[in-house]
């Protein structure tokens, strides 16, 4: 179909499929309606279907019937007033703060000879955990945004938004050595600002730094394989679950509003039990 022209093989493949599934049953495309159209994705939906693949067939019904009517094979499009679900946020696997500890463990140890690229590493792993900062956040970081007295950094976040994260004793190591021992050694004349340099002085590419996140993981056996974004969504989770308050996080991860925050963290049932047993004059 001339519909498909710039569409991807796979792509391609997944639309015929989807089609197929929505005009199962019909006598003719000139039956197909509106009832139709919701019947089939209902089926979907009733077979154990996730939100997307309902959302994907349902673009799929528009695109079609959208191209039938401007090509004449329909009179009037039955997918107009078609609703479609929203595909939901899927949370990363996090890992549970005795995990992270020994992946920050096992970089530590790694890192003992002070060799420039583990300092850099660790430090990497280290502020990522402490601050829940994106890894894009984290690579734009020059050295002045470091207060190692306050033991804060400035952020500039999504919307050039500057926000102000602080870090614990750890991480402030991490960053000591790496000042003293690690960034030295990676500099060159002519290297940028940069906190983080690579292995050529210049600024670190935030697609090192998640190789750096997925081989630091993969080092210790049994902990879930996330990257940056999952060390984020670990920062967050484990704050809340040690009773932080939900607007703090909100300013930590550098979200426009509440709501934002709220889908991205989650705080335990035993946690939420606690909380309740402690705060609630009826528990």
């Amino acid at each position: 179909m001339s519909h498909e022209r710039n569409r991807s093989p796979h792509t391609v493949r997944g639309y015929r499929s989807d089609l197929t599934d929505l005009l199962r049953g019909l006598p003719g495309l000139g039956a197909l309606d509106l009832d139709h159209l919701r019947r089939r994705l209902g089926a979907t939906h009733a077979a154990g279907a996730g939100r997307a693949t309902v959302a994907r067939r349902t673009a799929a019904a528009r695109t079609f019937c959208a191209w039938a009517v401007r090509t004449g094979r329909l009179d009037h499009d039955p997918a107009a007033r078609l609703g479609s679900p929203r595909a939901g946020t899927v949370l990363p696997e996090v890992p549970a703060a005795a995990e992270t500890a020994a992946v920050l463990a096992a970089v530590t140890s790694g890192a003992a000879e002070d060799a420039p690229e583990a300092l850099r590493d660790l430090l990497v792993l280290e502020l990522l955990y402490a601050t829940g900062i994106r890894v894009a956040e984290l690579c734009g970081l020059d050295v002045g945004a470091v207060d190692e007295s306050a033991r804060t950094l400035r952020v500039r976040g999504k919307g050039d938004r500057e926000r102000t994260v602080v870090f614990g004793v750890p991480a402030a190591r991490a960053l000591r050595r790496w000042l003293d021992h690690g960034r030295p050694a990676l500099a060159t004349p002519s290297s940028p600002p940069a906190l983080l340099l690579g292995v050529r002085g210049g600024r670190l590419d935030p697609r090192v730094a998640r190789t750096v996140v997925h081989r630091a993981i993969r080092s210790v056996p049994g902990v879930p394989d996330v990257g940056p974004h999952g060390l984020r969504h670990a920062a967050a989770t484990h704050l809340l679950e040690g009773g932080a308050d939900l607007r703090y996080v909100q300013e930590l991860l550098g979200h426009a509003t509440l709501s934002t925050t709220q889908l991205y963290t989650h705080v335990t049932v035993d946690r939420l039990k606690v909380v309740h047993d402690q705060a609630h004059p009826r528990a």
